[in-house]
Parts: C-alpha cells; sequence; structure tokens
C-alpha cells in the first residue's frame, strides 16, 4: 500500500485549557471542578467508566453543553461562550453521524461549505483529506456502501478537513469488532501524529487508553483522579478506584510493620506479612493503615523457577483456572483466607495448573506498590 500523501495545509495545532469547570444536571454532578491542560500537538484520553462525566466535558470543550463554572481557552483565547461552530473544533462520535444521503465526498466537503469556502479549493481539500485516509476511490460512494472501519475513516476526514485547532474524539471505536477496533487504533493514532492535532480522546476502555495516549486522565464521579502518560497510570495508581479500574489488580490491605531502605513490611489483614517497595509520594509510617496493589502478571511460578531472595511468597490452592492464549489466568486462595489472582505465561513448555492442585507463587517487592496510606 503507498503512502498517502502528507497534507499541503495544516492548521497550527492549538493548546487546550480546562480551567475549573463544573456542570450540573438537576441534583446529578456530571462535572466537579475539572482542571485539565492538554500541549499543542499532543494525544491525551479521558478515561473512566460510564456516568464518570467525560463525555460531558467533551460536550462543554465543542460547546454543545454549557459549564456552570469555569472557563475553556484554545491557545490562551476563551472560548466558553463561543457558538460550537465558531470554535475551530473538530470532532468524531461513536456513530459517525454522518449523512446517508450524501456521498463520502459531500459527507467531508459539509464543513467547508459551511464556511462558505470556493467550490476548487473545497475539491482540493476534499481529496486532499480522502488521500489522507486512503478513500480516495470511494469518494461517490453512500455510507451505506461502506465497512464500519471506512465510516470511520470518513468521519475522521470530515472532522479534519477544515484544519481544526483541537480534534475531539468520543468513544469512535466503539461499534467496532475487536480486530478493527485495534487497526483503527493505529491509523487514528498514526494521522493525528502526521497532521499534528491537538486530540482529546474519549474511551471507557482501558487498554485502548493505554496504546494510544501520550498521557491518560482517569476520571471518576466527575473528578479527575490522575493525569499522567500510560506507564505510569498502570504501575503507580494513585488510589485504589485506578488500581482496580486500570488492568486487573490484587489489591490487599494491612498496616506497615517495619520499614527500612526503600522496602516496607506490611502486616496483611491475613496475618501474612510482605515486603512492598516504599514511594516517595505515599509516605507511610510504622503502624499506619495502607493498601498495596499487586498486578496478576508479576507473580512467578516458584516450581518452576525456585524461590529467589526477597520474593514474597504465596503458597495456595488453585480454585479457578482460564486458558486465555498468552496467559493461564487463575485464582488462588489461601489457607488464611486470601484470594490472589495470577497470570503464568502459557506455552508448550509452561505448566498448566487445574482446579484444586497446589500452587506455590511469588512477587517481588518491587512489583508491590503502595497506592493509598491512610
Amino acid at each position: 500500500m503507498s503512502e498517502p500523501r502528507a497534507p499541503q495545509a495544516v492548521a497550527q495545532a492549538g493548546r487546550l485549557d480546562i480551567e475549573g469547570v463544573s456542570k450540573t444536571f438537576g441534583e446529578v454532578t456530571a462535572l466537579a471542578d475539572v482542571s485539565l491542560g492538554v500541549s499543542a500537538g499532543e494525544f491525551v484520553t479521558i478515561l473512566g467508566p460510564s456516568g464518570s462525566g467525560k463525555t460531558t466535558l467533551l460536550k462543554v470543550i465543542a460547546g454543545f453543553e454549557t459549564a456552570d463554572v469555569g472557563r475553556i481557552r484554545v491557545d490562551g483565547a476563551d472560548v466558553t461562550d463561543l457558538d460550537p461552530a465558531l470554535r475551530n473544533i473538530g470532532m468524531v462520535f461513536q456513530n459517525y453521524a454522518l449523512f446517508p444521503h450524501m456521498s463520502v465526498a459531500r459527507n467531508v466537503a459539509y464543513p467547508l461549505a459551511m464556511r462558505g469556502m470556493a467550490k476548487r479549493e473545497i475539491a482540493n481539500r476534499v481529496a486532499e483529506a480522502l488521500d489522507m485516509v486512503e478513500l480516495g476511490s470511494m469518494a461517490e460512494r453512500l455510507p451505506k456502501q461502506l465497512s464500519g472501519g471506512q465510516q470511520q475513516r470518513v468521519a475522521l476526514a470530515r472532522a479534519t478537513v477544515f484544519q481544526p485547532r483541537l480534534l475531539l474524539l468520543d468513544e469512535p471505536f466503539g461499534a467496532l469488532d475487536r480486530k478493527l477496533r485495534e487497526q483503527m487504533q493505529l491509523e487514528v493514532r498514526r494521522l493525528q501524529r502526521r497532521l499534528g492535532l491537538t486530540t482529546l480522546f474519549i474511551t471507557h476502555d482501558q487498554e485502548e487508553a493505554l496504546v494510544m495516549s501520550d498521557r491518560v486522565a482517569v476520571m471518576d464521579k466527575g473528578c479527575v483522579q490522575q493525569v499522567g502518560p500510560p506507564h505510569d497510570i498502570y504501575e503507580a495508581p494513585a488510589n485504589p478506584f485506578i488500581a482496580d479500574f486500570i488492568g486487573e489488580s490484587n489489591i490487599l490491605a494491612g498496616t506497615v510493620d517495619t520499614p527500612s531502605d526503600g522496602v516496607l513490611r506490611v502486616r496483611l489483614e491475613s496475618g501474612r506479612t510482605i515486603q512492598v517497595a516504599s514511594r516517595p509520594d505515599v509516605p507511610a509510617r510504622i503502624g499506619q493503615r495502607v493498601r498495596v496493589m499487586v498486578r496478576p502478571e508479576r507473580f512467578v511460578d516458584l516450581a518452576v523457577g525456585g524461590a529467589a531472595a526477597g520474593i514474597n511468597r504465596i503458597d495456595g490452592v488453585v480454585a479457578e483456572s482460564a486458558y486465555i492464549g498468552v496467559s493461564d489466568k487463575l485464582r488462588i486462595t489461601t489457607p488464611e483466607g486470601l484470594e490472589i489472582l495470577i497470570r503464568l505465561p502459557s506455552g508448550p513448555s509452561s505448566r498448566r495448573y487445574g482446579s484444586g492442585e497446589p500452587i506455590s507463587a511469588g512477587f517481588h517487592a518491587a512489583d508491590a506498590r503502595l497506592i493509598e496510606a491512610e
């Protein structure tokens, strides 16, 4: 497949600043003092469960909802009270919102025609935009004659053809099957980088957020809980909600027993003592109640690798076993009543465990993350 030609003209990416935005619907608080800055050319994902406020925030930025309190600025200019059509913001919806009676070319041309652009310039811009998404040969087709992925590309072309300062994507892959969804994730990210567009992406899919983003902002109950690079969000969640929401995790409650040299000894409620890496941003003292996160994939099978110095050993019985391709997912129970979820690599040489079998697994102190100190 040939490389699409680079666009001849791309609008300068704009910086977005969300300043103390709040929004209520009756007695329901959708947004509570939300502040977030997005640098020019950055790809930031707003991630959260249903009802967290992420779509409401996107609508406030686009101008489809009015904030009760707070301001929206693009490159320092206050756009809070501007009509949506005057904000120069591109937007792609989950259902694509294409006009069914218009051809692909006319759909893409629509925002340019609404801006009163000359027909020749419209034709050039539309051809360029369709070439960018590799749909130039389908310009005269109707949306119903396209696959879901192709319709998604048309929506992207229409959202970027007028060279917006900011692109908003509201769960645009929700209607696609998994394989096509993963393909579109890479295509959108590639297009965003080529155009240098400042992009705000909305999703409830944790893996999607980690794959696509420069930074991730996790929302819950109308508030931004944590903002950071995907690696930091996954490896060092700010609180138990994020640890539980992003991927899978074991969250263990206990009390700090002995801190020393960057390692804490934590006595769990079950009576077991484990070693945990300390975190400067989560200070803990002796006797303080804490919560510790251990990702399932951080466990090792001690029957295969053997016990090692400094490893936290867990002995138990397999309660459930599931084969999921690259790994075996096991839920084990310990004599003191702990339930632990672990993932072990699966392959021809790997040991397989069935329900009822004893197992010894372990994790290093560096893989146990302190996530909250009460």
